[in-house]
């Protein structure tokens, strides 16, 4: 039975492949669900969450996480240890580049143990919410302009949870 629940919205498919590249990177012990079909007893499954969502226009979270946070700001995550990932463009959008994943953050802080926190260096932007204390929440991808720095960073991201969720 899967231990990691990777809740993800994705409007575009790439928030979506990018849920499914970590969930390979854990095999077996992982699986994605879509927080458009995910439900409160869907978050009490796993003792690990990892929460995935895109930077929409300025700063938004993508459409159904607008509908789902309150689901997880809700639920009882004392006992859980949750790792975030989210999506930007920081060409575009350097001044909210990956808002997101900030938000999410921000709805669960002080709530449970949040794990997965990710460098600033490689990515060139002015102002994001998803940095706190000199660095990103979770891991930061920008499928627009980095493509090919995709794999290598989920690689690296996936072996630190491996040792955050022991």
């Amino acid at each position: 039975m899967a231990k990691i629940g990777i809740f993800y919205g994705s409007s575009t498919g790439h928030t979506e492949k990018v849920a499914e590249l970590i969930a390979r990177s854990f095999g077996d012990q992982a699986v994605t669900i879509n927080v458009s079909d995910a439900t409160a007893e869907d978050l009490k499954k796993f003792p690990y969450l990892i929460l995935g969502t895109s930077t929409w226009d300025i700063g938004g979270m993508q459409d159904d996480w607008e509908d789902f946070i309150e689901t997880l700001q809700n639920a009882d995550l004392r006992t859980k240890k949750i790792a975030i990932f989210g999506l930007g463009d920081q060409e575009n959008f350097p001044d909210s580049f990956a808002d997101g994943p900030g938000v999410i953050w921000k709805a669960i802080s002080g709530k449970t143990t949040i794990v997965g926190e990710w460098p600033t260096e490689g990515y060139q932007f002015d102002e994001s919410e998803a940095v706190v204390d000199g660095k990103f929440v979770g891991l930061v991808i920008d499928e627009d302009n980095q493509p090919k720095l995709t794999s290598g960073r989920i690689n690296a991201w996936v072996d630190q949870l491996k040792k955050d969720f022991k």
